[in-house]
């Protein structure tokens, strides 16, 4: 009889023991703090094509052999710089020309004036020359045009493209010289979806990044916004205009574009203080009591680690930071002092 009753005394007093080792578990340490108001906005990222601020191909104006080209490969040129030259030798004979005969006909024209004056020509030999005079005139200036047009000019400031001719060769007309594109500023072209157009304006801030400087970021404004939607894709075109002090950007290059709006303040808390299940949102406080209180809240936008609180939080309000793992609604909290002092209570019942 006494051999059966071993095992069950021995039961009881292992029983005993683990009752005795619940009842002294510390209750779970954690972190309080205060709940902050803090800055958001609703961000859209959408990816953009850098474009020049202006670009020109500049071209061949007639077909001729080029004598002379007044740039290098990328090359800064002012407005009016000349490119390139064109043989011009004919033009410019037959510019000495057009002068010579334009010079003869003015002085005609002013001896037969002289005479009109005087009463010795009629007035049809002075309309008759000053017709002459006129037509020589402008025959100067259409030799002076064919010359003028075996000069190409930059249209304006700008670097030059790498050059793919040389002095020699033989272009046709609309053969391109050269591309010029001034890139002291640059377009920004995006498409965002139609139902944000009510979030976006002309002269709103935007910031943009490119693959090619990562820890760059680049500030410009919405310049323009394209008047027509995309029927198939419902998206619209927007365009910013991007300071470029540095030449840094280049037309071409691919970059991502951060549009921010309904800037706000609202109450925001660490994301690791916030208990999810299933679609809801919990934060816990600690009440008077020492005993840990679950909230239930409303989360809105994120920015970094914090979380913006739509509803059930107001900024001042005390919140479990750390230690939520550890939670349950009612249970008794001890609370870790920042600076380090032992902890408010000891948490036993």
């Amino acid at each position: 009889m006494s051999i059966r009753i071993l095992p069950l005394l021995a039961l009881l007093l292992t029983s005993c023991g683990g009752s005795e080792e619940r009842r002294e578990r510390p209750a779970p340490l954690v972190t309080t703090s205060m709940v902050s108001a803090q800055p958001f906005a609703d961000r859209y990222i959408a990816v953009g094509n850098a474009f020049a601020n202006e670009q020109v191909s500049v071209r061949a104006p007639v077909t001729e052999r080029i004598t002379q080209l007044a740039f290098t490969d990328g090359s800064f040129v002012r407005r009016g710089q000349t490119l390139a030259v064109l043989a011009q030798g004919q033009e410019t004979a037959s510019l000495a020309s057009a002068q010579a005969r334009a010079r003869e006909a003015e002085q005609q024209l002013a001896r037969v004036a002289e005479l009109h004056r005087r009463g010795f020509a009629t007035n049809a030999s002075l309309d008759s020359q000053t017709a002459v005079a006129a037509a020589a005139r402008a025959q100067a200036n259409e030799a002076g045009a064919s010359v003028g047009d075996r000069v190409v000019r930059a249209p304006f400031s700008g670097y030059a493209s790498l050059r793919r001719i040389s002095v020699g060769a033989v272009v046709s007309a609309g053969d391109e010289i050269a591309t010029i594109s001034d890139i002291g500023s640059i377009k920004l072209d995006f498409t965002i979806p139609e139902t944000m157009l009510s979030r976006v304006a002309t002269g709103q801030a935007i910031t943009a990044k490119a693959a090619a400087y990562p820890d760059a970021m680049f500030s410009g404004t919405i310049s323009a916004i394209d008047p027509v939607v995309n029927a198939q894709t419902r998206t619209a075109i927007l365009r910013a205009t991007l300071p470029n002090r540095n030449v840094m950007l280049k037309p071409g290059m691919l970059m991502s574009v951060t549009i921010e709006s309904n800037a706000r303040t609202s109450p925001a808390v660490p994301e690791l203080s916030l208990v999810r299940e299933g679609s809801a949102s919990f934060v816990y406080a600690v009440d008077k009591d020492g005993k840990a209180k679950r909230i239930p809240v409303t989360t809105g936008a994120r920015q970094g680690q914090m979380v913006e609180i739509l509803s059930g939080l107001n900024a001042g309000d005390m919140i479990v930071t750390e230690g939520v793992v550890k939670l349950s609604d009612g249970v008794k909290v001890r609370l870790k002092k920042a600076d380090g002092a032992p902890p408010s209570g000891s948490g036993r019942k």
